[in-house]
């Protein structure tokens, strides 16, 4: 059985539409029997970002190769992971600054990813990412979406090979109704959930 990490930055919990797609997504996936699924909501989490002496500690600990530090906790669960699902509502262009904390947190040398002769080279043991989310406005494929180009290029960090980025927006103009909307995104994910 695969073991997929779930990472909820739905910051509005039960009434986030990201959420909505998110816990769809899911369902579908444990429908086939073949998934182990490990949530984590950020918004629980107590996370820090990188300051002061937080950020001294962590070059400490790297110094002295102590990767078996508390503070590194999410790095190995994100390393050990088969899959990976992300699910964060679009934002300020992008996500929610929480997310990026997180990515912060994640982003340790000897444990998700390592340099050397070659350059960066990604240490994830997951072959697939999916980031889910929802976006008031049409952003898609315009330079001003963000938050799925980042993830995508986290994905190529971190040395996971496919990445895929499922999207309803639109929601909020009123043209079409939000419900269908959310349906056509909730069938890209089941085609996903196929070749996931």
């Amino acid at each position: 059985m695969k073991n997929v990490l779930y990472v909820d930055c739905c910051i509005r919990r039960e009434g986030s539409r990201t959420k909505e797609l998110a816990e769809h997504f899911l369902k579908e996936l444990e429908k086939t029997g073949e998934y182990a699924i490990t949530g984590l909501v950020l918004m629980d989490e107590g996370l820090n970002f990188m300051a002061e002496g937080f950020f001294r500690q962590r070059d400490e600990l790297l110094a002295g190769k102590n990767f078996a530090h508390p503070r590194f906790c999410h790095a190995h669960q994100f390393a050990e992971a088969d899959k990976i699902v992300i699910a964060a509502p679009f934002w300020d262009l992008s996500f929610p600054a929480l997310l990026k904390v997180y990515i912060e947190n994640l982003c340790v040398e000897g444990i998700t990813f390592k340099t050397g002769e070659r350059g960066l080279e990604g240490l994830c043991k997951a072959d697939h990412m999916v980031y889910l989310t929802t976006r008031g406005g049409c952003y898609a494929g315009t330079p001003l979406e963000m938050g799925s180009r980042y993830m995508a290029a986290m994905a190529e960090f971190f040395g996971i090979g496919r990445y895929d980025c499922i999207a309803a927006e639109g929601l909020d103009i009123g043209l079409v109704p939000v419900e269908e909307l959310l349906g056509a995104a909730k069938k890209e994910a089941e085609e996903v959930v196929k070749t996931f």
